[in-house]
């Protein structure tokens, strides 16, 4: 019996489409045994059954073609768990992120409206240590945790205790057009000197609408809802960027369900306003 088969005997045997052999034939991933020099035919060996089965294996679980051809073409068994590992992490934190969404969307069908209180916050002028950059919205999250750990580490060296919780500042763009200005500060009172991304900066006195979510970010867009919800019923928005307050964050303790965020809205209060 020849120990050749022909690349649809293949694709059965190994439950790949001839598409997909072509497609790591060209990606160096499964080489064909044989190539006809005249027709560019493939033949595979028997032996290459187990390897495209551990492909198979793999792309069942997502793993980017680049990493099973370094497994694959690796002799070094600890690179090669590292690189299984790597990826079974990065499964995990993928499932962690579903399982949120889904706890999210659960939340949200079963208790639609948001019970959380709304209070009015008038805040003073106010010098902060600040790093300010043009943040495209995807990126936000990763130059958040940049520029909070940056601001904190500045303030560590030089000995400023911060008089208040950190805070953002977020330009409209940041929501409406997926890019734009945003600040992340902390309060000091001290003098602090400009070092890396942070810089000094006077922030004018602001009043705004406050509410507050318990947790991290997953699921903080409701918080956002209600907010203008209440901000719109009562005719109290005014222009001015979106702000953010951190009292409990990942500086304080890395159990995220501990984490606090406070979101204001800019209004225009008066002695009547509800």
């Amino acid at each position: 019996m020849s120990e050749l088969l022909s690349i649809g005997d293949f694709a059965r045997a190994t439950h790949l489409s001839v598409k997909a052999l072509r497609h790591y034939h060209e990606q160096g991933l499964l080489e064909p045994a044989q190539i006809d020099q005249a027709s560019g035919y493939r033949r595979y060996g028997l032996r290459q059954i187990g390897t495209a089965q551990i492909i198979h294996r793999f792309r069942d679980l997502g793993m980017p073609l680049e990493d099973i051809r370094d497994i694959l073409h690796t002799s070094d068994l600890s690179a090669r768990n590292e690189l299984i590992a790597r990826h079974l992490r990065r499964l995990e934190r993928e499932l962690a992120g579903t399982q949120a969404a889904v706890a999210s969307l659960r939340d949200l069908l079963e208790h639609p409206q948001v019970a959380t209180p709304i209070e009015h916050r008038r805040l003073p002028a106010r010098r902060v240590a600040a790093v300010t950059g043009d943040v495209a919205t995807p990126d936000i999250g990763a130059w958040y945790n940049g520029a909070l750990g940056e601001l904190y580490a500045v303030a560590d060296s030089q000995h400023v205790e911060p008089t208040a919780a950190a805070g953002g500042i977020y330009a409209d763009e940041v929501f409406t057009v997926e890019r734009g200005e945003a600040t992340v500060y902390l309060p000091i009172a001290a003098q602090l000197r400009p070092a890396g991304r942070v810089h000094l900066r006077e922030l004018p006195p602001v009043e705004l609408a406050v509410i507050g979510h318990d947790g991290p970010d997953e699921g903080i867009d409701r918080e956002y809802g209600a907010l203008a919800d209440y901000v719109s019923r009562h005719a109290l928005a005014v222009e001015g960027p979106i702000h953010e307050f951190y009292p409990v964050n990942r500086h304080h303790t890395a159990d995220r369900t501990q984490w606090r965020t406070e979101i204001g809205w800019p209004i225009f209060a008066t002695a009547t306003t509800p």
